[in-house]
């Protein structure tokens, strides 16, 4: 495990923050090391943030991917205003990796993809919630997910946890929920150091956009920061 950044930082830190979120699993250290603090700014300019995880990390061509009801308050936000931020923290590592970017929806067919990797109860909770909707009662909340499931075909029982047709259900994706994918122009790679004489740096790139779920990026351009 990296103490500290090298004397000559690396020209692309995607490939090193890849590698700690790989360690960060591997090593198994909490329940969700893939878990990441999404910052967004609605219409009006008020910001808002909580947790979600990260379901992939490419380093090349450089972003990441999280998935949510394209109805909830984030996917409003990033509707209003792309611009977004995250953040990894592992504190049993001393690491933190932020950044800072342009969110867009992923491809269909990447959403397709990982929905049908879900268990049936997450893909049937995909269709049953309304994300970030106000409700009336746990009650109803359980109700309305036990009528969709009937819409669906599913047949489970009163508590949701036990299927009781025949088979496993075929559930498709609903259009309203899938993939973002998050294409950093930031990042900042941290590394906790004695008496708080942390190791910091961060890097920047340009991004041009190619259709409508691709960016081209530039080259990175890296700085050491005072901790």
């Amino acid at each position: 495990m990296e103490s500290r950044l090298p004397d000559v930082l690396p020209s692309d830190p995607m490939h090193w923050a890849a590698a700690w979120l790989a360690e960060a699993t591997a090593r198994k250290l909490r329940r969700n090391p893939n878990a990441m603090t999404l910052a967004t700014v609605d219409g009006d300019g008020r910001p808002s943030s909580r947790v979600v995880l990260c379901k992939a990390f490419h380093a090349d061509p450089g972003y990441l991917v999280f998935y949510t009801n394209y109805r909830s308050q984030k996917a409003t936000d990033i509707k209003a205003n792309a611009r977004v931020a995250v953040n990894f923290h592992w504190d049993s590592l001393g690491r933190q990796v932020r950044m800072q970017g342009t969110a867009i929806r992923s491809p269909q067919r990447e959403s397709d993809q990982y929905f049908a990797t879900r268990d049936w109860g997450s893909q049937l909770g995909a269709w049953g919630s309304d994300q970030s909707s106000q409700l009336e009662s746990r009650a109803a909340l359980l109700h309305q997910v036990q009528e969709r499931a009937a819409t669906l075909g599913v047949s489970v029982s009163a508590d949701l946890q036990t299927l009781t047709g025949e088979g496993p259900p075929d559930i498709p994706r609903p259009p309203h929920w899938g993939g973002y994918r998050i294409w950093p122009e930031r990042i900042e790679l941290w590394i906790e150091g004695a008496d708080r004489i942390h190791d910091r740096a961060a890097w920047t790139r340009s991004l041009k956009a190619r259709g409508e779920n691709e960016f081209s990026g530039g080259p990175w351009s890296g700085n050491r920061l005072q901790p």
